[in-house]
C-alpha cells in the first residue's frame, strides 16, 4: 500500500478545543482490554483525568477496565458525541457509516491514522474530522495535564524509572 497523499485540511487547536468541550460522550471503537495498546492507555486516561462518559466498542470482548464492551456503536445506551477509532485503514470506512447511522457528531482517527476519503465524506456528511491526533494528548494539552498524562516530566532518558 502506497502512503496516501495528505490533502485535507486538519482543524486547528481552537476547533479542536471546542469539539472536546462540546463533547459529553465518547465511544471508542477498537478499544482493548491489553494495557501495552494506546486505546487502553487512552481509555485509563479519559475515565480517571476527564468528565467524559466513556463506552468501548470491540465485538468480541465483553469487559475492559471494569466496564461493559458494546459490539457496535449502535448497541449503545446513548449517542456518543465523539467517535474515538483504533481501527485499520481499510476499516474506517464502515467505522465512518457506523458513526454516521447513530448520528455522531465527530469522527476522530488515533494518531497514525489517515483516511482522505473518509474525512472528505465525514465532513459533507455534517460530522467534524479530526485524524493522526490522540484525544488523550489533545484532552491534557487543553486542560494543563500533560505533567500529569506522562509528558514533561523533564526527565529525558530511554530507561523506566524506578520510583522508591
Amino acid at each position: 500500500m502506497s502512503i496516501e497523499e495528505r490533502t485535507w485540511q486538519a482543524p486547528g487547536a481552537a476547533e479542536r478545543l471546542q469539539i472536546l468541550r462540546d463533547t459529553k460522550v465518547i465511544a471508542i471503537v477498537g478499544a482493548s482490554n491489553k494495557p501495552s495498546r494506546a486505546s487502553y492507555f487512552v481509555a485509563t486516561y479519559l475515565l480517571s483525568s476527564s468528565k467524559y462518559t466513556v463506552y468501548f466498542i470491540n465485538p468480541v470482548l465483553d469487559e475492559i477496565l471494569g466496564q461493559p464492551v458494546y459490539k457496535s456503536l449502535a448497541d449503545l445506551p446513548e449517542t456518543p458525541d465523539l467517535v474515538e477509532v483504533f481501527r485499520k485503514h481499510d476499516d474506517l470506512p464502515g467505522v465512518l457509516d457506523e458513526a454516521m447511522a447513530v448520528g455522531a457528531k465527530t469522527l476522530w482517527l488515533q494518531l497514525g491514522s489517515w483516511h482522505e476519503e473518509v474525512a472528505a465524506r465525514g465532513e459533507a456528511a455534517g460530522l467534524n474530522v479530526v485524524m493522526d491526533r490522540c484525544v488523550k494528548i489533545e484532552h491534557a494539552r487543553f486542560h494543563g495535564g500533560l505533567r500529569l498524562a506522562g509528558f514533561n516530566t523533564g526527565v529525558i532518558s530511554s530507561k523506566r524509572q524506578i520510583l522508591a
